[in-house]
């Protein structure tokens, strides 16, 4: 156990961003940004989390030998939320890691999170819970990996199992990482099952087809059964049409909604990412009924050079 996980924590990289000039993300991100990364690839292939190398200007990948390396990126796959970035010069003497899968992977199981660059460190933590995720950022995937204790630096932090295996990469700090509003704080990792049917399509196109989908620029919270805005974003779909922090969606296109989850499915039940989509929300003790026209995120986003 002791030889794969080592071999593992060769694997890990450290991942430094800067964003472009003018980069929307920058607002909520940072210009400067730092993570973890791991190869995944013969050919040096690194795999991250993806908002890490959103709009980015420049990368660098940090190898544990304290060498700096350029890098491009490849592909950002908005669902997922997963990144993938090339080093411009040979990664020497990394091999690349084995994927696992989290199908077997039972709470409980010890897990060792790696952290890659100047701040290098390697952690056990344990699978405390699997389950569904929906973030308050438009984003929700059916199966997220919950772990504790937390680390610090989890952003693009692998996780692997006992084997040496990879089961995730590092996307958030939660406080309820055994779910059902139980206070336990821990990181949500990305599993990489989902990675394995995208991987050749980000490679190929830079992003995937699913990516494509309807996005308005807002941040949402579940409250009391009902879902409540709580940030629209700058010269977003959600803005011109008038939503405001604090209003409440009841329904989405007529139907009912009562969840995260059920807000964006319906959502990205348009098969057209520019659609025009009704929403009716309570705005302080008015019900009003709003047509906004989505747009697909990937447009409004700066490319990093590469993608």
């Amino acid at each position: 156990m002791i030889d794969s996980l080592t071999k593992a924590n060769a694997a890990v990289v450290g991942v430094q961003v800067t964003a472009a000039d003018g980069a929307r993300s920058a607002e909520t991100l940072g210009k400067q940004r730092s993570g973890s990364g791991v190869v995944i690839g013969q050919d040096g292939l690194v795999l991250t989390i993806g908002y890490l190398m959103l709009e980015a200007d420049t990368i660098q990948i940090v190898t544990q030998d304290d060498k700096t390396v350029p890098a491009r990126a490849v592909a950002y796959d908005l669902a997922t939320g997963f990144g993938l970035i090339r080093p411009l010069l040979p990664l020497r003497g990394i091999s690349p890691v084995a994927l696992g899968t989290t199908s077997q992977a039972k709470t409980g199981e010890p897990m060792m999170a790696a952290i890659g660059g100047e701040d290098a460190d390697v952690s056990m933590t344990q699978l405390v819970s699997k389950r569904p995720f929906s973030g308050y950022w438009e984003y929700h995937i059916e199966s997220a990996l919950f772990t504790s204790p937390p680390i610090r630096n989890h952003s693009g932090a692998p996780l692997f199992n006992q084997r040496g295996e990879l089961m995730g990469i590092g996307s958030l700090f939660v406080g309820d990482a055994l779910g059902d509003n139980r206070r336990l704080p821990g990181n949500m990792f990305v599993p990489v099952d989902l990675l394995k049917p995208i991987l050749a399509e980000m490679q190929q196109t830079g992003t995937t087809k699913v990516s494509r989908r309807p996005w308005l620029g807002l941040s949402s919270t579940e409250q009391g059964g009902r879902v409540q805005i709580v940030r629209v974003n700058q010269d977003s779909p959600a803005q011109t049409a008038g939503l405001k922090p604090g209003d409440f969606v009841l329904a989405v296109d007529g139907e009912k909604i009562s969840t995260l989850e059920g807000f964006y499915k319906k959502l990205w039940s348009h098969a057209d990412p520019t659609d025009e989509i009704e929403l009716t929300v309570l705005q302080g003790a008015e019900i009003r009924k709003l047509t906004i026209k989505a747009v697909d995120r990937m447009e409004t986003m700066r490319k990093p050079a590469g993608i």
